[in-house]
């Protein structure tokens, strides 16, 4: 009975002044909301890059060309070896020979008509592999070249290593900047707080003086902290349901090129909110918490 009636007690101090001190508050909400609208959008774009990311992986492929010379037990041998790699994904690579492949190109007639005036396939029979892990398709077509019976082994080289660095840095970058984001916001609510410990400060003397406990004293800074946290989480929550909403049914759920396709709403927007509300008050919370320590030594 005795904690419930500190809890009741602390919250309604801790309402009490967040509306007594209402400009500083509005102030670190504000703050608050506009540094947790940022990391929304980072955390959205970071959800955004992954799987464009992953889209991208999805479609690269090694594509080796076997020997026209090859009988068809070293053209199975190949694929064994290539097949047995670590790093190939036997499910999603797949085999095609020359006759599928001129097959393929005969529903357009100019190729078509060159194909049928010559006596022999002209055609190579392809292995196209699928790698479990890009960062090292370099490493994995390397090696396939060095196989008997393969002619070449193509995969976009360049194109390919300057997509995974640039990703890699995009992703690394946002991880940077929500964590920075974070920092900030524990510091907008920690001052905020430590205002709100200074305009109270001879109240707090009369309760030490009267013998009231350190935590009954800390109690009220923290719910306010937590308070300021998710309250200042409320717009960015709002925004990241129908801003991201809007924005993807804008653009049609892709940008430039389908490559590009973008997250679905329903997927991450709630996902994101929740991670905001927890960031807000759990930042609030840490941020009355720092400032508590520092300013009232108890």
């Amino acid at each position: 009975m005795k904690i419930i009636r500190i809890f009741g007690r602390s919250f309604k101090d801790a309402f009490r002044s967040f509306f007594r001190n209402f400009s500083l508050s509005l102030a670190s909400i504000s703050c608050s909301a506009i540094t947790l609208i940022i990391v929304a959008i980072a955390i959205l774009f970071s959800f955004n890059v992954n799987n464009i990311t992953a889209n991208i992986e999805d479609v690269l492929t090694i594509v080796v060309f076997v020997n026209r010379d090859a009988t068809d037990e070293q053209t199975t041998s190949l694929g064994n070896q290539i097949y047995s790699m670590d790093n190939v994904d036997t499910e999603k690579s797949k085999f095609n020979t020359k006759d599928e492949i001129k097959e393929s190109l005969s529903n357009d007639e100019s190729i078509k008509s060159v194909l049928d005036t010559l006596d022999e396939n002209p055609l190579q029979s392809t292995y196209v592999i699928k790698v479990k892990d890009v960062s090292k398709i370099s490493e994995t077509a390397e090696e396939i070249k060095g196989f008997e019976n393969v002619t070449s082994v193509k995969y976009g080289e360049s194109l390919v290593n300057k997509l995974i660095s640039m990703f890699d840095v995009i992703r690394n970058a946002c991880y940077v900047a929500v964590i920075l984001l974070i920092v900030v916001t524990a510091f907008l609510i920690a001052n905020t707080i430590k205002i709100t410990i200074f305009s109270r400060r001879q109240e707090i003397n009369i309760m030490r003086l009267v013998g009231t406990s350190n935590t009954v004293i800390k109690m009220p800074f923290l719910i306010e902290g937590l308070l300021l946290g998710i309250v200042g989480a409320i717009l960015p929550v709002l925004l990241t349901i129908f801003g991201y909403t809007f924005f993807y049914d804008y653009v049609g759920g892709s940008l430039f090129t389908q490559l590009v396709i973008l997250v679905e709403p329903a997927t991450i927007v709630y996902k994101t909110s929740i991670v905001l509300v927890l960031v807000g008050g759990i930042v609030g919370m840490f941020g009355s918490l720092n400032a508590v320590r520092k300013y009232l030594k108890i």
